[in-house]
């Protein structure tokens, strides 16, 4: 039976912020948080954690989440992702959600999930929003997104894109970092070998442009708080001890 995952890979290690799957915000880990978000989503099936750390692991079972353990050997999350989808021959269609992105909208999950499984051209689908804010725009962090007519991807950049010869007519995106994958493309995307412009920019959806795969994009209005760093971990309690107020 044809079944749609969603798989949040989730490690200890960041350079960044250590161990930020288990800090603790309003009583519970923030991959409780990511959890609870994507049990809201209507159109999957199943939500599995992977994860490399014993330590995530078991506090997934606390709180009564699925989760598996995964190699130590993946350099991303998407070749994490491969290794719980090659158990799951059940699994046709596949969200990569990031595990530090707690204010997720369900209804975007969703739409990451309807494009990716009801346009047929559509390898990948992932979600974009518009940005208006010079520093967001010139942010290097923030990746940037431009694409066709008919929303596919054109290209990624940590580069403000396009360059403005004439002001006042762009209109600049941002992009979130959520994908949904048609199972056949995971498995293409994640034999392929790191293409130039992949390596250049270290951005891993620009193996699947550079090798011709389609990624679809949909735009939404909401900001995410990413948890990156102490600030962003700040923002995020903040957030949510005004809603529990």
């Amino acid at each position: 039976m044809s079944k749609t995952a969603i798989i949040i890979p989730a490690r200890y290690g960041s350079s960044r912020l250590e161990g930020k799957p288990l800090i603790e915000v309003a009583g519970k880990p923030i991959i409780q948080w990511v959890y609870e978000k994507a049990q809201q989503a209507k159109f999957a099936d199943m939500i599995i954690v992977a994860t490399d750390d014993e330590r995530i692991y078991n506090a997934v079972k606390k709180f009564g989440g699925n989760v598996e353990m995964t190699s130590v050997e993946h350099k991303c999350g998407s070749d994490r992702i491969r290794e719980v989808v090659d158990r799951h021959p059940e699994i046709s269609f596949v969200v990569n959600l990031q595990g530090d992105e707690p204010l997720i909208e369900p209804e975007s999950i969703d739409n990451v999930i309807e494009n990716v499984k009801d346009d047929e051209q559509a390898d990948i689908s992932t979600l974009i929003r518009e940005i208006k804010n010079e520093n967001e725009i010139n942010n290097p962090n923030l990746v940037k997104c431009v694409t066709d007519i008919n929303g596919y991807a054109l290209y990624f950049s940590r580069s403000k894109i396009p360059f403005e010869r004439n002001t006042g007519i762009a209109t600049f995106y941002g992009h979130l970092g959520i994908y949904g994958y048609k199972r056949n493309a995971l498995i293409k995307m994640t034999e392929l070998k790191q293409t130039p412009l992949e390596k250049t920019e270290s951005l891993e959806q620009l193996r699947a442009l550079e090798n011709g795969m389609k990624i679809k994009t949909s735009i939404v209005d909401f900001v995410p708080i990413g948890i990156d760093t102490l600030e962003d971990l700040a923002k995020f309690r903040d957030f949510v001890e005004k809603r529990l107020n």
